[in-house]
């Protein structure tokens, strides 16, 4: 079912999206920064003047004036807003320093970006290391694997093998012997 505009009823609501652009502009702008509504020739459309420098800062040193629709007008002046009440709210809780704020902090704390020659050193390293796991009797390595990479306690893997707890700190340390020795010949 294809429902019909009423002309009249459009225009109404045009009227209405401009003056929400009218309030979202006396709120998030300064009285000499306000855009200006220009009509188009055929007085159909009306434009907005905004300065792209008050926005992307970064990417306009000098003012740079463009003319926008309405609603992408009205985009704009939601951003601001939004960036704004951000700000009131960092400045009143003095949460200063959010991770969730997608800013990058966290992932400059929790990723350490290595070189490429760095990457292959650690790739190298850790062939030698498994092809030395490798080269143990299968119990140490069991309970080398299951000590230092599954975390478990060597009173843990005395219970599950049955076997004597200082049996279990035996074959680990002579693993980890057989280990050292292994990689002083590699290098």
């Amino acid at each position: 079912m294809v429902t019909l505009i009423n002309p009249h009823d459009y225009t109404v609501f045009h009227s209405h999206v401009v003056r929400g652009i009218e309030k979202a502009k006396k709120l998030c702008l300064s009285h000499e920064d306000r855009p200006t509504l220009k009509s188009d020739k055929q007085g159909e459309q009306k434009m907005v003047e905004i300065n792209l420098r008050d926005h992307y800062p970064e990417l306009h040193s000098i003012d740079f004036i463009v003319n926008v629709s309405d609603d992408l007008a009205a985009q704009f002046f939601q951003w601001c807003r939004d960036e704004k009440a951000y700000r009131r709210q960092l400045y009143r809780y003095k949460a200063h320093y959010s991770l969730d704020r997608n800013t990058g902090i966290q992932h400059d704390i929790l990723f350490i970006s290595l070189a490429p020659g760095e990457i292959y050193e650690r790739k190298v390293t850790y062939e030698q290391l498994y092809t030395a796991i490798l080269n143990l009797p299968e119990k140490q390595r069991k309970r080398l694997y299951a000590h230092y990479f599954l975390g478990m306690s060597k009173a843990a893997i005395s219970r599950a093998e049955d076997a004597s707890r200082s049996a279990v700190t035996d074959s680990i340390n002579r693993a980890l012997r057989s280990l050292e020795v292994f990689l002083r010949r590699l290098c």
